[in-house]
């Protein structure tokens, strides 16, 4: 199929104290577009990834930048030959990407940006510690060769995962540190708060894994794995080609060809992940929006059951 259309993934850190004045002519504009997807403004800036035809998102993309503190919001492209979301939303928050933490201003203080192609050098180094600020669904399906897993629910639980953390306190000297994430927008808050917290030698990669597997042949690459992604394609892989991954819609855990040859999975009711999870009644309501979405699909239609779960990432 002809990939039709344009996803836009964005963020900008600036200060936008007029943050709710932009909300609605955004959206309408993303209306008049035929751009689908999810925005979200706050004080400290917007973050978000939209998607449509070609037309519709550069018109969009316009429409921001024509704002002067907007002029220079970055974007990553990629192209697909299905609608990647169902709706449009843009949404006023406390945080483009919440980690709870007064007086962090990421477009003040950030770690040092590395390049995807001198990443894998940065890494070489023993001294180095590398850590994936990702949440644990994610970085179950890939994540770096060596990389440690703070093994968290959800961004928020970061700081004290970090607290916990021998290597990391102490009054000598401190190790350098190197993050990631999937975008690169939670490696501007995780870097800012290890530079908040004292650490001098903070480094994350630039674009985040998605401009490393972009950029980075495979037969270079220190990536393992695939890359989970906000949208229906659910993984991605080096090239940025669509991964095997599909959405457990119960759990929302993403589920690759093993996962499907569990006994615990049914599709659209239950994984192995959550089978015991959920009450007879629960699951039965699960079937059924199942069978309706199935229905929707041999009509061409789309149902409101086969809408991406909404989470937060980048």
């Amino acid at each position: 199929m002809q990939a039709a259309f344009l996803t836009a993934a964005l963020y900008q850190f600036v200060d936008l104290p007029d943050f709710a004045d932009l909300r609605d002519p955004l959206l309408a504009c993303c209306e008049a577009n035929g751009v689908k997807g999810t925005l979200l403004l706050a004080r400290e800036g917007i973050n978000g990834t939209i998607a449509g035809p070609e037309a519709g998102v550069r018109a969009v993309l316009d429409h921001l930048r024509a704002d002067p503190r907007l002029a220079r919001l970055p974007h990553k492209e990629s192209w697909s030959g299905h609608p990647p979301f169902h709706r449009m939303k843009v949404r006023l928050k406390k945080e483009i990407v919440t980690l709870r933490v007064p007086g962090l201003d990421p477009s003040k203080t950030v770690g040092q940006y590395v390049k995807p192609q001198e990443w894998n050098a940065l890494l070489a180094d023993p001294d180095v510690l590398l850590i994936d600020t990702r949440n644990d669904y994610e970085v179950a399906i890939g994540t770096f060769q060596g990389a440690v897993n703070p093994n968290i629910k959800t961004f928020t639980e970061l700081p004290a995962w970090l607290d916990a953390q021998p290597a990391l306190q102490g009054e000598g000297r401190k190790p350098k540190v190197a993050m990631f994430c999937t975008g690169g927008i939670r490696c501007e808050k995780s870097t800012a708060l290890m530079k908040m917290r004292g650490f001098d030698e903070v480094y994350h990669l630039e674009g985040g894994i998605l401009k490393y597997l972009e950029e980075v042949p495979p037969e270079q690459s220190t990536w393992q794995g695939e890359c989970f992604v906000f949208d229906e394609r659910v993984s991605v892989g080096h090239g940025l080609a669509p991964g095997p991954h599909e959405l457990c819609r119960s759990c929302r855990w993403p589920l690759g060809p093993e996962d499907k040859a569990s006994p615990h999975y049914v599709k659209g009711v239950s994984c192995a992940h959550c089978h015991d999870q959920r009450s007879p009644q629960e699951k039965a309501a699960l079937a059924e929006r199942q069978r309706q979405v199935e229905l929707a699909e041999q009509r061409g239609a789309q149902h409101v059951g086969a809408r991406m779960p909404e989470r937060e990432g980048g």
